[in-house]
């Protein structure tokens, strides 16, 4: 079913986030987590390790699959009614949890990693995302300003900015469940954290990142995937 955009474009600019339950059929996710898995293995082979974290940037800088699917109509056209009308395509990653890789996920900021003109992320659930397997929870109405983080904590999971454990009104806090195919559309400054994984099975998310074409930004040497999708870029 259609997304209702009047509904996403209102949560979005009341929460600093939107949710599309079923916005891609089962199948299709599907074959982009094998995609995820094939780049994995191809990437490790080339190195030796990877994904230490559980996070790998880059996908549609290595696969055709994913450069397609970044430019999804779908997703385009929610992004033109909460982001611009000129959207830009920075960069993606998957996101894995497993029974190795089952820990939460701190509150954070995503814009502290890039600064800059804000940006929208999209986090596509791959698998059925519950609390059980760490979905995603988000902190409503966080999005109107920065917050000062933490540096990393030296635990091993990545993370260099993050808040400090109990910095956060739990009870305030939005939890995303979602059927594989549903996304999450979210301002770089809106506050998000991941339930650890409790289920000892895997869950895998896609997550590409979009900013308006013509705001005045930084050229970030990591977006070596980054195209004009809709609209033009005229700076």
């Amino acid at each position: 079913m259609r997304p209702d955009m009047t509904t996403l474009r209102n949560d979005f600019a009341r929460t600093g986030f939107a949710i599309a339950p079923n916005l891609f059929e089962r199948s299709e996710v599907q074959r982009l987590k094998l995609e995820c898995i094939d780049i994995l293995e191809a990437a490790k082979a080339e190195t030796g390790t990877v994904a230490g974290h559980g996070v790998y940037v880059g996908l549609a800088a290595r696969s055709p699959v994913f450069q397609d699917a970044v430019g999804d109509a779908r997703l385009l056209d929610i992004l033109a009614g909460i982001l611009a009308p000129d959207i830009e395509f920075l960069s993606d990653k998957v996101v894995f949890k497993s029974e190795s890789m089952d820990f939460a996920s701190p509150w954070h900021q995503d814009w502290h990693y890039w600064h800059g003109a804000h940006k929208l992320s999209i986090w596509v659930a791959l698998d059925d995302a519950t609390v059980e397997n760490g979905c995603l929870k988000l902190f409503p109405g966080s999005h109107k300003s920065a917050i000062v983080h933490d540096g990393d904590a030296g635990d091993g999971h990545g993370f260099g900015n993050r808040l400090r454990p109990g910095a956060v009104d739990e009870s305030r806090a939005v939890t995303a469940e979602l059927e594989a195919g549903g996304a999450v559309f979210f301002h770089d400054l809106t506050l998000h954290a991941s339930h650890p994984n409790r289920s000892g099975a895997e869950r895998w998310v896609w997550i590409p990142t979009y900013r308006d074409a013509n705001a005045e930004d930084s050229d970030y040497p990591w977006a070596v995937a980054a195209k004009v999708l809709r609209g033009e870029k005229l700076r």
